[in-house]
């Protein structure tokens, strides 16, 4: 890969990493003993129709929040990848990672044909 390719999916991935803070941040605030982000808990009422509305929307936050902090890991992976002349190189089979899957998902870190036999997707 040549070094315009190094930079470009580097500020792509940046971007993306300031994007995923940013969600982040909006449905939570960091744990800083855990570096985790919790998702906020708001109470509307009292009656159980809230409670349970509350106890569904706190669950689906949650949710989204685990699929916001792994992308957000996925992606600094990558940047240290890059940093360390990797990127774009699969980490089970060492061969290159096609671009048309990089430009996809720039913060992949493995090939489609690795990806596939971890999915059992054959």
């Amino acid at each position: 890969m040549t070094k315009e390719k190094f930079a470009y999916f580097k500020a792509k991935l940046e971007d993306e990493k300031t994007r995923l803070l940013q969600e982040l941040q909006d449905f939570g605030s960091k744990d800083i003993n855990s570096g985790h982000y919790d998702p906020k808990f708001e109470e509307s009422g009292n009656s159980e129709d809230d409670n349970a509305e509350e106890i569904t929307e706190f669950t689906n936050d949650a949710s989204i929040e685990n699929r916001l902090e792994s992308e957000l890991k996925d992606t600094e992976a990558a940047l240290v990848s890059i940093e360390k002349g990797i990127y774009g190189t699969c980490k089970y089979c060492d061969k290159p990672i096609d671009e048309k899957r990089l430009e996809a998902r720039p913060s992949s870190s493995s090939c489609i044909s690795c990806k596939k036999v971890l999915t059992q997707e054959m």
